[in-house]
């Protein structure tokens, strides 16, 4: 699903107008971005968190010439789903509710 695509469904569920949701969906982005450029975690309770990750400093190899290289430290971005949405899509979630 691309950004447009979302912003339509969410246009389509809520039916508000699209520029607003445009607005609220553009804003939500920019305040997680900011966040996680912060090297801050963005959990979201039921979804799941977004989690900026530090990756030390290593060697490796050139798979070229098989030269040692060193590859610097650098942050990278992970994200952990929230038991509700695993549950939803494994179809456990479906299962507890006819229960």
């Amino acid at each position: 699903m691309t950004k447009a695509e979302l912003i339509d469904e969410v246009t389509e569920a809520t039916r508000l107008k699209k520029k607003d949701v445009t607005n609220v969906v553009e804003a939500v982005f920019s305040t997680m971005t900011a966040q996680l450029k912060r090297h801050q975690k963005v959990q979201i309770v039921g979804f799941g968190t977004f989690e900026p990750r530090r990756r030390k400093a290593r060697v490796g190899r050139d798979p070229r010439n098989q030269e040692t290289i060193r590859i610097p430290a650098s942050w990278s971005l992970g994200f952990r789903p929230g038991k509700q949405l695993k549950d939803t899509v494994s179809g456990k979630a479906a299962k507890r509710q006819t229960r």
